[in-house]
């Protein structure tokens, strides 16, 4: 008697059973993480867009503040070697720059002592450096203030994750726990990359402001030193 073994062929979904990957993407990252991660990372998105226009409109105003005009000082020198004292006060006037208002201030005190010429040009200078720096403190605030925020999301996100496996009672799997997991870690890297972004433009603007503030200082001693040999 012949027996006849017959072989079975196994179907390949069973011995190589496709693995599904989930992917997440990122709006479902940031909006995974419940009403308290929302405002979270609300919050950190409007942080994030301020952060980016006082970047833009602060170094806009920097680098205007910071191009030079040699003409306007052999202007001015010229005027004040005429002891035509009205053509500078109008050359001033219709130059739109830090410097030319900072010499202002000393051209409408020409006749004075050079300690007075001096004050009112450095308080003039004070008022220029203020008006650059306009905006910065903010800037330096959400750079310390992001990181924070996203930790407190972070802290939220666990503690809604962890009432959730109590609220389970025995049936926790892995799953439960890692979800709650991401979620709440994306608050962290996403108030760690604003706050990054924040202090990176805070002390980029600060170096500018540094450089202008330099310059405004050798182009007033100049107007000094040029008053003082016309005396």
């Amino acid at each position: 008697m012949i027996l006849l073994l017959q072989i079975q062929t196994v179907p390949d979904s069973l011995t190589n059973p496709e693995i599904t990957e989930k992917t997440l993407s990122v709006v479902d990252l940031i909006t995974s993480g419940g009403i308290g991660g929302n405002l979270v990372m609300g919050t950190l998105g409007i942080l994030s867009i301020f952060a980016i226009y006082i970047l833009i409109e602060r170094f806009s105003s920097i680098k205007k503040a910071s191009k030079e005009d040699k003409n306007f000082l052999k202007s001015i020198q010229n005027f004040v070697e005429a002891k035509d004292i009205e053509a500078a006060k109008a050359l001033c006037r219709n130059t739109d720059s830090p410097i030319s208002r900072m010499i202002e201030k000393g051209v409408n005190r020409i006749n004075k002592p050079m300690t007075d010429i001096s004050a009112a040009i450095e308080n003039q200078g004070k008022l220029e450096v203020f008006k650059m720096e306009n905006n910065l403190a903010n800037l330096a605030t959400i750079s310390g203030a992001a990181p924070m925020i996203g930790f407190l999301g972070t802290v939220i996100g666990m503690i809604v994750a962890f009432h959730e496996m109590a609220s389970a009672g025995g049936n926790i799997d892995v799953e439960m726990l890692s979800k709650g997991i991401y979620t709440a870690m994306t608050t962290t890297v996403a108030g760690l990359i604003v706050g990054i972004i924040a202090f990176i433009a805070y002390n980029y603007l600060v170096s500018k402001v540094d450089k202008v503030v330099f310059m405004l200082e050798a182009k007033t001693t100049d107007f000094l030193d040029l008053l003082h040999h016309n005396e």
